[in-house]
């Protein structure tokens, strides 16, 4: 019988908190795991009670990680037409109020044993290695694939000295995605480049959006009118999220867009400024709460608009084209996989912005055909995916277990500066004052002891110097006087870091 595969997926965010790196990690497990053909573990951060009701929507909370397990698996099967076999474990995690982000503690690769840890899929590998501290992830796992969401740096540019922080960040972004990943994957050019990363969408649509597209489809084969309303734009209620761009066209051409009628829908920091900023348009532009995109009152728009160029891969986008809508987005990089479909349409400037908008009033959706739900599709992501990290190809191990995690002086120069380079993270990312001036949230190099309670971790806890990994051989904390020859190490030999 063949043996599994076995795949780890860790992802930097959970349900209910309804972002992508919760949202499409869990469907990428589901559909790795649903022809039987792999073994599929998703780590995902649990959070104490305090720091959920920071995070969770509708101060939901969980008492237990079975309890959030149990609601995970039911948000899925109600989007999915499957049962699919796969195991979630949790890592423990705390939220970083200033970075708006979850962030690991300890050593989250142990959530995997050792026996088992074949291929690691790293959603926002930067995001999960910035203060990682144990195992190096390409010793413990055959091939590590990243997977980049987000561009980081347009974020830190918008913060107070932002040039100079985001000049920092895109060095240890590099820095620790290159010591810690075999493979990038970049899901569109609107990210940050990495070196030898491929860009590829390996994002798909939730179901639902496609059963509703095909509704449509058979709707427009019957001879009847699918879509009875105008357009809409739908996405969290920031300004940075396209509403700026939005109102900012229907502002400078709304005299040209005489009769259109747009419905803005979401929830946000912004609210307020966006529906004060909307009153003041002689265009009837109504503002709305936040709901699901699958609600049905969305079924019958015909248009979708969204301007925003600070998304990656735009999800609404994914899913209003997936409902056989037309979309009117702008000729950004963020789009580029989006321009096969016929129904998108992207516009350069604000005269090509208000031609697009009149075409697409006066026409019909072009039909969905199969091709182009298959390729909306969450198995056609999972086919993108497979074919571009290569996961069936085999990848010689850099580093042995038998050897030190850190240091082998039987490698190739390069090899053996990668070497260097990860032992360096590793024992800064060991020391808790170092630690604190790169940003992390004091004392997480270890699990607290809620923490521990709540996982059922029954260790003891680990010393927080820097001490022998996985394999090591002794005294491989340091190198030693041959390989810092090697090297060409002329200092004095480090101390071991201590905690604060």
């Amino acid at each position: 019988m063949e043996k599994k595969q076995h795949i780890a997926i860790f992802t930097t965010a959970s349900l209910p908190w309804l972002t992508g790196t919760a949202v499409n990690p869990l469907f990428r497990a589901a559909y790795f795991a649903k022809d039987g053909k792999r073994d599929v573990v998703l780590g995902i951060p649990w959070l104490s009670l305090k720091d959920q009701g920071l995070v969770y929507p509708n101060k939901i909370t969980y008492a237990s990680p079975s309890e959030q397990e149990q609601y995970i698996r039911k948000w899925l099967e109600e989007r999915i037409d499957f049962v699919p076999k796969f195991n979630i474990e949790f890592y423990p995690a705390k939220f970083s109020r200033d970075k708006r982000s979850i962030l690991p503690v300890g050593d989250i690769s142990e959530i995997v044993p050792d026996e088992e840890a074949d291929i690691a899929v790293l959603e926002e590998p930067e995001h999960l290695t910035w203060y990682h501290h144990g195992k190096r992830w390409k010793t413990k796992f055959r091939l590590v694939v990243g997977i980049i969401h987000t561009n980081y740096l347009e974020y830190v540019k918008r913060e107070k000295n932002g040039t100079v922080q985001a000049f920092l960040l895109k060095y240890l972004n590099n820095w620790v995605v290159g010591i810690y990943c075999h493979k990038v994957i970049r899901l569109s050019g609107a990210t940050q480049d990495y070196s030898d990363s491929v860009i590829c969408n390996v994002h798909g649509v939730n179901p639902k959006f496609i059963a509703i597209g095909k509704k449509k489809r058979e709707q427009q084969k019957n001879g009847e009118k699918a879509f009875t309303k105008g357009a809409y734009f739908i996405g969290k209620m920031i300004w940075s999220k396209g509403y700026k761009e939005l109102l900012k066209l229907l502002r400078v051409h709304q005299k040209e867009l005489a009769g259109l009628e747009v419905d803005l829908v979401g929830s946000g920091e912004d609210s307020g400024e966006v529906k004060k900023a909307a009153e003041k348009l002689e265009l009837p532009v109504r503002v709305h709460l936040a709901r699901d995109h699958a609600d049905p009152e969305f079924h019958d728009y015909k248009l979708f608009i969204n301007p925003s160029t600070t998304d990656v891969v735009c999800t609404t986008t994914a899913e209003a084209l997936a409902m056989g809508k037309i979309v009117v987005c702008a000729n950004h990089t963020s789009n580029d996989f989006f321009k096969q479909f016929p129904n998108c349409w992207t516009f350069n400037d604000g005269n090509e912005f208000v031609k697009l908008i009149h075409k697409a009033l006066a026409s019909e959706p072009a039909q969905l055909t199969d091709a182009h739900i298959h390729d909306l599709s969450w198995e056609a992501a999972t086919e993108r995916f497979l074919k571009t990290a290569e996961i069936d190809k085999p990848l010689e191990r850099k580093l042995s277990r038998t050897t030190s995690n850190y240091m082998s002086a039987t490698m190739s120069l390069q090899e053996r500066m990668e070497d260097a380079s990860a032992f360096v993270h590793h024992v800064a990312s060991g020391n808790e004052i170092s630690r604190r001036i790169f940003g992390a949230i004091p004392d997480t190099l270890e699990p607290d002891e809620v923490q521990r309670k709540e996982l059922g971790i029954t260790d003891t806890p680990k010393k927080t110097t820097p001490k022998k990994q996985d394999g090591a051989t002794p005294d491989s904390l340091q190198p030693d006087e041959v390989l810092r020859k090697d090297l060409g190490t002329t200092n004095t030999p480090m101390k071991q870091a201590q905690p604060n």
